[in-house]
């Protein structure tokens, strides 16, 4: 067993509601606290000095220096899986042209289906591996990662073969999603039901029997797909067994309601989300998953985080981290901006990144710490927890640990 500590202060971010409004009061704090772990699990916390003595077997880990621990950050959204970049998009972009304008004219998602189709596995493998490990070194232990721009079947397995080989080649938890019904491939002859029956008739049957993913997504818009087509989609995949997510209000209100009539696990995106959409996805079991790097990518406003934190929903915020609209890929960053912006405490911040990430993604005993979890945790240089949303996502985490192992 290892003893890990003293730290200034520990966050298990435990004991807190899963939806609604959440004060700073509220965060349990461990102050000079300590931490046990063994075989990648955690035993038990407690004050340092205390747990000196009731454990006097222990290996111990000094921190010698103002340190705060938190349970290490869940990204349920992302895109890391891919090649090449869009820089011309983004320069189009900030010239004035709009999303929707650039992906109707060629870019947009089919640029990246085009480059991503060019790379060989072996080349998609080790860009995931770089930007998983570039995630884990900023305290994000585990994130799930999309497929989608493959589009057909010999590109979209070679994405999720690429990720599982990548989930073997990093010490972060990657959870596969086959993205398939990203839009309508531009080399698909039929129409959007042709390919969506395609992807539940085809490709989820081979995706299921080497077992390459267990959740599905879907993009409800105007330049991907319908409500009615996307809610027969997940239907017909959750009736499969695969757990669902949806791309949801990003440009237009709609996709959020899809979610929550098919039960899926979370609606991400919602900047266009009315007060109706609010409404319905704080009294549904649905998770709310805002994007705040879309937006800083797209020059968009943020998702009515506040609202739906009010209204009742579980908040989530996740990097979207893709090479179209949100090439940053700094979780901390954008949750700490988006924050200020939508006027988050600190503890609703905390637990976006954490303890409510973590149904998004089924995982239980993660986005917390206690005993019998994984001891995924992440030490920053200061002495009080507010100094890390405080600077913006200047200060990053200074220790890493993934199942007891620093990294």
């Amino acid at each position: 067993m290892l003893l890990i500590g003293p730290f200034s202060q520990i966050l298990p971010m435990n004991g807190l509601p899963l939806k609604g409004p959440l004060r700073d009061e509220q965060l349990p704090v461990i102050e000079k606290g300590g931490i046990i772990v063994t075989d990648g699990a955690i035993v038990t916390m407690g004050r340092f000095a205390s747990l000196r003595v009731q454990y006097p077997q222990c290996e111990v880990h000094f921190i010698d220096r103002p340190m705060v621990l938190l349970p290490g950050f869940i990204d349920c959204h992302t895109h890391i899986c891919f090649d090449g970049n869009r820089s011309r998009d983004y320069a189009l972009r900030i010239a004035g042209q709009s999303y929707l304008e650039i992906a109707r004219a060629g870019g947009g998602i089919w640029d990246t289906v085009t480059k991503t189709r060019a790379a060989d596995d072996v080349t998609l493998a080790e860009n995931t591996v770089a930007r998983a490990n570039q995630h884990l070194r900023e305290g994000v232990t585990t994130m799930e990662v999309k497929s989608g721009y493959g589009l057909d079947m010999v590109n979209e397995m070679k994405m999720l073969q690429a990720i599982q080989s990548a989930s073997l080649h990093t010490p972060a938890t990657l959870v596969p999603t086959c993205l398939a019904a990203h839009m309508l491939p531009k080399d698909f002859n039929g129409t959007e039901n042709d390919y969506l029956h395609w992807i539940i008739a085809e490709l989820l049957p081979v995706v299921q029997a080497e077992q390459l993913a267990r959740r599905v997504d879907i993009f409800v818009e105007a330049t991907a797909f319908t409500p009615a087509a996307a809610l027969r989609f997940l239907e017909k995949a959750m009736g499969m067994g695969f757990a669902a997510t949806v791309h949801a209000d990003q440009f237009s209100a709609g996709g959020s309601e899809v979610a929550v009539k098919a039960g899926a696990l979370s609606a991400d995106h919602l900047e266009a989300s009315t007060e109706a959409q609010i409404a319905l996805l704080a009294k549904s079991g649905t998770t709310a998953v805002v994007l705040p790097g879309a937006s800083l990518g797209l020059g968009m406003p943020y998702a009515p985080a506040r609202r739906l934190l009010d209204a009742g929903a579980s908040l989530v915020i996740a990097s979207d981290w893709n090479p179209g609209s949100a090439p940053m890929g700094d979780l901390l960053l954008q949750a700490a901006v988006m924050g200020a912006a939508e006027k988050l405490t600190m503890a609703e911040t905390l637990a976006a990144l954490t303890v409510r990430a973590a149904p998004a993604l089924q995982l239980r005993n993660a986005g917390h710490l206690g005993p019998g979890h994984a001891a995924d945790l992440q030490a920053y240089p200061c002495a009080d927890y507010r100094e890390i949303l405080y600077y913006q996502g200047r200060m990053k985490p200074e220790m890493v640990w993934k199942k007891g192992v620093l990294i």
